[in-house]
């Protein structure tokens, strides 16, 4: 209970830099990709509010699209489209949102993460640099939200607070 318990603090726990300019620099940088994330590009598989009308989704619908999509990556994909399209597509929708607000950023730095290398690797590896530019740009931040959470500008760390 006590190692269960210590892996849920640290979770929730972000590293504070010395400087609050610091954090505030990276809670810009996490709230820009956050957003951006999320309403370029998970909005235009995944339903949620901010969806646009265009797009013709219901609430937590993945774009029919899509999963065909994933099914032609192979292997585990091929076997579970509709799951791995529906995780891809939340952790780009939502997960974008829970980064830029700074909750549960490790989390979804780690969902993110995954998506991000399945997209470099998978879809756009044999294309021009160029397109996965977005991809490894989001995977930078999500990595290092990962590895230090959300900063002193996020709700993780007012939780943190609380629990202390």
């Amino acid at each position: 209970m006590t190692r269960l318990k210590s892996f849920l603090k640290f979770l929730i726990t972000p590293t504070v830099q010395k400087n609050w300019l610091s954090d505030f620099v990276f809670f810009i940088i996490r709230f820009g990709c956050g957003i951006g994330l999320s309403i370029g590009f998970g909005a235009d598989k995944f339903g949620v509010p901010w969806t646009p009308d265009s797009q013709n989704l219901n609430l937590f619908e993945v774009a029919a699209w899509f999963p065909e999509d994933v099914k032609a990556y192979g292997g585990i994909f091929a076997m579970f489209p509709i799951f791995f399209a529906w995780m891809g597509a939340f952790s780009e929708a939502v997960g974008g949102i829970l980064l830029a607000l700074g909750i549960g950023t490790r989390i979804s730095s780690f969902l993110i993460m995954c998506t991000m290398l399945v997209a470099i690797f998978l879809q756009k590896w044999n294309g021009p640099a160029w397109n996965m530019l977005p991809a490894m740009g989001f995977l930078w931040v999500a990595i290092y939200n990962l590895a230090l959470g959300s900063g002193r500008f996020g709700l993780d760390f007012l939780i943190s607070k609380k629990l202390k």
